[in-house]
């Protein structure tokens, strides 16, 4: 069984890094620890010549105008690009926004994007409803296609091939390495949602082009900012991002980046705790008569385990367990209903626990791994993990009573 090391090694050896984030070298006399928060819309230059030399610094992340990123915006995507291994960051107003943004820059009318079925439901319906209308071509593919298989789909109008991994419902693990393998060969970039897997698993050197993040979960960590973040490696690849992120409006509030850049600093210490309790209840869960199946990456018969321990350096808070089919759907949100230490609630990341029904929520072109019986997911937060395995406990003895 996965050992509590290997789950947290990750978040660990991040700290000390995320301690340091956005504190330079040298510190002016007086200075506090958190960097000083700036609102602004105008900002005003001594001279013409002056404006017109800053306003062409747009790929430098300088402080130009309000809508082009305030100096804590640019502060808090140096600091995302650091954790990712990447050059450039570029943050926007939401997570879905930090998926649809470089969907845009990206990709053109009459050209292909191939997507996971295990992909974000939002990002499917901005796929489905938008890009569809500008005549970009959309497909899926199974998240644990093989590399066969996925080289069949590729089109020579193929410029996307797009993963998220683990999928935040089903937790199938891509093989990243290899989908990038598949997307360079046929002259696509690879963009994954590295949600999860923020600090926990490089992108860049695994091959991916455009690594995604949705600030909401891990980065803020207190379930009170709406951000997103898009890193890349390329010059080229930055230059046409951030021109489509100023053309579209997309930034976020210097309140939101703030916040987000002072989550920062705790986040590995949280995901440690968080990490370990999330791993503990999934071994607790995995014992019960009533589950037929665990759905996080550290157990072996989640689909893509061998995959995680190659390539992530820990696991998240996040996790997903099925349910035996001997239990209804209708008994399972009995139990869900009862849970007094569990939030009901879309995200997660935060600081508290959180329980979500999967089952009969998603769209799905291929078979599901959520085959035996309805199935949920937990967000673990900071709690102690024995209330939150006896409020679990209680909520199975719901579960049965209803069946």
């Amino acid at each position: 069984m996965t050992s509590e090391t290997t789950v947290t090694q990750g978040w660990d050896k991040l700290s000390s890094t995320l301690t340091r984030l956005a504190r330079p070298e040298i510190l002016p006399e007086g200075s506090p620890v958190n960097m000083p928060l700036t609102r602004g819309s105008t900002v005003l230059f001594p001279t013409l010549k002056d404006m017109q030399k800053q306003g062409q610094k747009r790929f430098d992340h300088e402080y130009i105008y309000g809508a082009m990123g305030t100096p804590v915006q640019h502060e808090l995507e140096k600091a995302i690009a650091v954790i990712e291994g990447g050059t450039d960051c570029q943050v926007v107003s939401s997570g879905l926004a930090a998926c649809t943004t470089p969907l845009l820059a990206f990709l053109n009318a009459g050209e292909h994007c191939l997507l996971p079925d295990s992909v974000y439901s939002p990002t499917r319906r901005f796929a489905e409803n938008v890009l569809k209308r500008f005549s970009v071509e959309i497909s899926y593919y199974s998240p644990r296609a093989s590399a066969e298989e996925l080289g069949s789909l590729m089109q020579p109008n193929t410029r996307i091939l797009f993963a998220e991994s683990p999928g935040s419902h089903t937790f199938e693990v891509q093989d990243i390495p290899m989908l990038a393998r598949i997307a360079h060969a046929h002259n696509a970039r690879l963009m994954l949602d590295n949600t999860w897997g923020f600090g926990i698993f490089a992108p860049f050197a695994h091959g991916v082009d455009i690594s995604i993040q949705a600030l909401t979960k891990y980065p803020s960590g207190h379930s009170d900012v709406i951000a997103g973040a898009v890193t890349v490696a390329k010059t080229e690849d930055w230059h046409l991002l951030r021109d489509t992120a100023i053309q579209l409006g997309q930034l976020a509030g210097p309140d939101d980046c703030w916040l987000t850049l002072r989550g920062l600093h705790t986040m590995g210490v949280r995901l440690s705790h968080q990490a370990r309790s999330a791993l503990q209840i999934a071994q607790w869960l995995k014992n019960r008569p009533e589950v037929a199946r665990i759905l996080h990456p550290a157990f072996p018969d989640c689909p893509g385990h061998e995959i995680w321990k190659r390539d992530f350096t820990g696991a998240g808070s996040l996790f997903g367990f099925v349910l035996k089919n001997t239990f209804s759907q209708k008994a399972m949100e009995a139990m869900i209903d009862s849970l007094r230490m569990f939030g009901i609630g879309a995200s997660w990341g935060g600081y508290e626990s959180l329980v979500l029904p999967t089952s009969k929520s998603i769209t799905r072109n291929f078979p599901s791994v959520e085959t035996e019986g309805p199935a949920m997911r937990l967000q673990i937060g900071l709690e102690a993990p024995e209330d939150l395995i006896a409020d679990l406990e209680q909520g199975l003895s719901v579960l049965k009573a209803q069946n």
